[in-house]
């Protein structure tokens, strides 16, 4: 689940995309920044060191997709295995916008997934954050694993985008009913990824990445985390928050991610919210002339419905080599829906694709498109493997679930959870039983999240719930404020998109007050609907 800003949002998982009145000044000293002393430094031996850093700040080396000027990009080392601190190290990529004025430090972002890359998000939407150089050097990272920070893979050709619930038997003929297969395709699965990712897999995770983000906390400067993050980022904010309540600073939470449901709940939810979309976007659709599926919504969502069927049964071929699929649409889909304003851009794109077979349009979702600058010491640009973003979605959201399916409980009811799927959504059903099933084979997950994330001793935090959310339901805000206690002021966004910063004046406007002036609405305060794009 990713933070979607008024271009279109950086994505890569195309089977897979889920399913972030001034005070006076002593006020302000909460968020200031000092030198940091060993006091703010964990005690485990053999992590000191890492907290010894200083950060190297240069001019991002343009790689071609017209980098910002002002825009700087540097590295923190880490350990790969935290229990091993004197070990093998993993760099992780940074990028910033500097301050304005004078800084009282950083707020660090996060724009979800996970697997979304920080480093390139900024670059491409860094105009939604200058507010926040008023105070802030505005800072984020490509967490372990993605992006440029030691990337994991499937491979090529299996992987998170394979289906097993369509695992062919062995005379190659695809079979939905053979579980065997599909319990083979997923051991494969498993193994491939294994393979491709090298020694990071293991030590992925949001347990880790949180470690890695109190090492850029210290390496900044700052004697306290201000953190602003989105969809999967405000869990890796919670997760930071319990672990290192005493060095949490102003941390914001947009589209709230739950702590304690399991994936296969989660990704029901998250089915379920997207068909809503669906059928909210197809009747703004229907009500323009040059709709490509006329005037009809529920003419529309049964055309729909034959398309992705009908590209799974017969793929497009595209100039990138891989053919366009039904579930690739899906994919680009589940991307354009999550914020409003993608709309007009979807609309015209699947014009594009159903008048003339150009699936151009709709590849700008599903696929990236957006090059993150270059700078020493990381793995490069050119070396990214394509299927990242789904490989690394996949890697943390499996290492943050201590659930796994067995071959029996699979077996047993692949066909019921094939059927509960394709009811919540004959589009996105799909793809999101897949997310489900891909944790078999896998090492079990840690409990952290679901037993100790509670109850945090923090200042107050702001959790932004967005109503019409398709990835993350606002439910899900006001169940996790409850879980991490007095800590958690709600604010109740009556709009419609994934995330509200993006999208909502309001919302933008509360996020920044607190950020740069600790100024909180009670709990309870909210933002009004604004105005739809036109059709």
């Amino acid at each position: 689940m990713l933070f979607t800003h008024h271009r279109c949002a950086f994505a890569g998982a195309v089977t897979l995309v889920l399913l972030g009145v001034a005070l006076p000044p002593q006020a302000l000293l909460g968020a200031g920044v000092r030198t940091v002393t060993a006091a703010d430094r964990p005690d485990q031996p053999g992590l000191s060191r890492f907290y010894d850093q200083k950060i190297d700040w240069t001019k991002c080396e343009d790689a071609g997709m017209g980098v910002p000027e002002d825009l700087q990009c540097g590295k923190v080392t880490v350990p790969l295995d935290y229990a091993k601190p004197g070990g093998e190290t993993l760099d992780i990529a940074m990028a910033r916008f500097r301050a304005t004025g004078e800084s009282r430090g950083s707020v660090l972002l996060n724009f979800g997934g996970p697997g979304a890359s920080g480093v390139s998000e900024l670059t491409a939407g860094g105009d939604d954050f200058m507010g926040l150089t008023n105070g802030y050097d505005v800072v984020t990272f490509d967490p372990r694993g993605v992006g440029r920070s030691s990337p994991v893979s499937c491979g090529e050709g299996i992987g998170p985008t394979s289906d097993p619930t369509d695992a062919p038997t062995e005379d190659t003929q695809p079979d939905s009913d053979n579980p065997q297969a599909a319990l083979k395709l997923l051991r494969k699965s498993a193994d491939a990824c294994a393979k491709h990712s090298g020694p990071v897999l293991p030590h992925i995770g949001t347990v880790n990445v949180s470690r890695d983000l109190d090492i850029m906390r210290d390496a900044l400067g700052d004697k306290k985390l201000n953190y602003l993050g989105f969809s999967y980022g405000t869990r890796l904010g919670a997760v930071y928050a319990a672990q290192f309540p005493d060095r949490t600073g102003r941390l914001v939470l947009d589209g709230v991610d739950t702590l304690t449901e399991p994936l296969s709940e989660q990704a029901l939810a998250n089915t379920e919210g997207l068909q809503t979309a669906l059928e909210d976007f197809l009747t703004w659709c229907t009500d323009d002339i040059s709709c490509a599926f006329g005037q009809d919504p529920r003419t529309a969502r049964e055309e729909m419905v034959d398309l992705v069927r009908s590209l799974d049964e017969n793929p497009l071929p595209t100039e990138f080599g891989a053919p366009f699929s039904g579930q690739d649409l899906a994919g680009a889909l589940g991307q354009a829906l999550y914020s409003k304003e993608l709309w007009p851009a979807l609309s015209q794109a699947l014009r594009s694709l159903i008048e003339d077979g150009d699936p151009r349009g709709l590849l700008r979702f599903s696929g990236g498109g957006i090059t993150a600058p270059r700078n020493g010491g990381l793995v490069d640009e050119a070396d990214i493997p394509m299927d990242n973003l789904q490989s690394a979605l996949t890697a943390i959201n499996c290492a943050d679930d201590p659930d796994r399916p067995t071959a029996a409980r699979i077996t047993r009811n692949l066909d019921r959870l094939r059927a509960e799927y394709e009811e919540a959504s004959p589009v996105f059903g799909r793809s999101r039983l897949t997310q489900v099933l891909m944790c078999y084979g896998r090492p079990k997950g840690t409990d952290f999240i679901r037993e100790d994330v509670r109850d945090v001793d923090t200042p107050k935090m702001l959790l932004v719930g967005t109503r019409g959310d398709p990835a993350t339901p606002y439910r899900w805000t006001v169940e996790t404020a409850k879980r991490l206690g007095r800590s958690a002021v709600v604010l109740d966004n009556k709009g419609e998109g994934h995330t509200g910063y993006g999208s909502s004046k309001c919302v933008h406007e509360k996020v920044d007050d607190f950020l740069l002036y600790g100024s909180l609405a009670d709990a309870g305060s909210s933002c009004g609907a604004e105005e739809p794009p036109p059709s």
